[in-house]
C-alpha cells in the first residue's frame, strides 16, 4: 500500500531547490570572515612589498630601456661582427665612457666646489655691495636686516649645528645612494643587453602559439621605437650638456662643469627637464653677477627654441611621436612616483603605450563593422 508521499508523486523542482541549504548557510560566518581577513592581509603585504621594491623596479625599468636604446648599436655592429663580439664592444665602450666621465668630472667638481667655498666671502661681499642690492636695501631695508640677523643667529647658534650637520650628512647619503643606483643600473643594462634576444623569445612563450607571430612583430616595433627614442633623447642631452659647458665657461659662470652636468641630466627628461635645468643654472649664475644670470637666461631661451624647432624634429624624426601633453603628464606622474628616475622611465613607457594603441587598439576598432539591419 503506497504512502501519502508516494501517492502525491515527485516533489516539484522549486521545493527541491528550496530544501537545499543556501551557500551562506553552509559556510560558517567565522570561516567567511577569516578568509576575507586573510585576503586583505595578503593584499596589504603585496602592496607593502611592491612599495619597498619601487626603487629596484625603477632601476630595472631604466636598465631595460637603456638596453633597448643600445640594441640598435649592437644590431649595426652585428653586420660586421658576431653578436657576442658586438655586445662585448658596446659593453667595453659603455664602461670606459662611464669611468672616463667619472674620472674627468669628479675632480673638477670637487675643485670647483672647494674654490666656491673659498671665494664665498668675496662673492657675498660683491653681492652685498652691488648697486641693485643697495637699491633693494633702500626700499626694504628693515625687512632685509631682520632676515639677515635671523640667518646669522641661526648659523651662530650651536644647537643648530647638529641640524646643519644632519642635513649635510643626508646630502652625502643621497649622493652615495645616487652613485650606487647608477652602478646598479649600469650592471643591469649590460646583462639585459647581452640577453635581450633570449628575453624576447622567452616572453613570446607565454603567448598562445597562434598569436606569437603578431606578438613578436609588435614587440619588435615597440623595442625598436623605444630604442630610437632613448638614443635620440641621450643625443639631445649630450648636445645641451656640451653647449652649456662651452657657453657657461665663456661667460664666467660658477662651476661650469657642474652646471653642464645639470643641463645634461635635465635634458634626459623631455620638455620639462630642459626647462628645469635652465632655471637652476640661471639661478646659480646669480652668484657670479646679475649680468651673468641675464646672459645665461637669454642663452637658454634661445636654446629651447632651437631644440624645439630644429634639433628635436631632426633627431627624433624616426622615433615615436609623443604629444607634448602626454610628455608633461608622464614626466610629472613619474616624478611623483619615483623622483628623477621615475620621470626618466615614464616617457618611454608612454611611448610604448602609444605604439600599442596605434598598432593594436585602433586596428581592432577599425576592423569592427556594424551589421546592416
Amino acid at each position: 500500500m503506497k504512502t501519502r508521499r508516494e501517492q502525491a508523486g515527485p516533489e516539484p523542482a522549486d521545493s527541491a531547490v528550496a530544501a537545499r541549504p543556501l551557500l551562506s548557510e553552509r559556510i560558517h560566518p567565522f570561516s567567511f570572515g577569516l578568509v576575507g581577513t586573510l585576503g586583505v592581509l595578503i593584499a596589504l603585504l603585496i602592496g607593502s612589498i611592491v612599495g619597498q621594491l619601487a626603487t629596484v623596479l625603477i632601476y630595472i625599468g631604466i636598465a631595460l630601456f637603456l638596453a633597448l636604446g643600445l640594441d640598435p648599436i649592437v644590431r649595426w655592429l652585428e653586420r660586421k661582427l658576431p653578436r657576442p663580439a658586438a655586445v662585448t664592444v658596446v659593453v667595453v665602450t659603455v664602461v670606459l665612457l662611464f669611468a672616463g666621465i667619472l674620472i674627468a668630472i669628479i675632480p673638477i667638481i670637487v675643485d670647483q666646489v672647494a674654490s666656491l667655498v673659498e671665494d664665498a666671502p668675496e662673492l657675498i661681499d660683491a653681492f652685498v655691495t652691488s648697486q641693485w642690492y643697495l637699491d633693494l636695501t633702500n626700499q626694504y631695508g628693515d625687512s632685509l636686516d631682520k632676515a639677515l640677523e635671523g640667518a646669522l643667529d641661526f648659523v651662530q647658534d650651536p644647537q643648530n649645528l647638529t641640524q646643519i650637520g644632519g642635513g649635510l650628512l643626508a646630502i652625502g647619503a643621497g649622493i652615495t645612494g645616487g652613485l650606487t643606483g647608477v652602478t646598479i643600473v649600469l650592471i643591469l643594462t649590460l646583462y639585459f643587453m647581452a640577453s635581450l634576444r633570449s628575453m624576447k623569445k622567452v616572453s613570446a612563450r607565454f603567448v598562445a602559439a597562434h598569436a606569437r607571430p603578431r606578438y613578436t612583430e609588435l614587440l619588435e616595433d615597440v623595442s625598436g621605437a623605444v630604442g630610437r627614442y632613448v638614443i635620440g633623447q641621450i643625443s639631445l642631452a649630450l648636445i645641451n650638456g656640451v653647449l652649456s659647458l662651452i657657453f657657461l665657461s665663456i661667460i664666467g659662470a660658477p662651476m661650469p662643469v657642474l652646471l653642464a652636468l645639470i643641463a645634461f641630466i635635465g635634458s634626459l627628461i623631455p620638455l620639462v627637464g630642459t626647462l628645469s635645468g635652465a632655471i637652476i643654472n640661471t639661478l646659480i649664475c646669480l652668484f657670479a653677477s646679475p649680468l651673468t644670470a641675464l646672459v645665461s637666461l637669454i642663452y637658454y631661451v634661445i636654446y629651447l627654441q632651437v631644440e624645439a624647432y630644429v634639433l628635436s624634429p631632426r633627431i627624433m624624426s624616426k622615433a615615436v611621436a609623443v604629444p607634448g601633453s602626454i610628455v608633461v603628464i608622464a614626466a610629472v606622474g613619474g616624478g611623483a612616483l619615483g623622483g628623477v628616475l621615475g620621470a626618466l622611465v615614464a616617457i618611454p613607457i608612454a611611448a610604448s603605450g602609444i605604439i600599442i594603441i596605434q598598432k593594436v587598439v585602433f586596428p581592432a576598432q577599425d576592423a569592427k563593422v556594424v551589421p546592416k539591419p
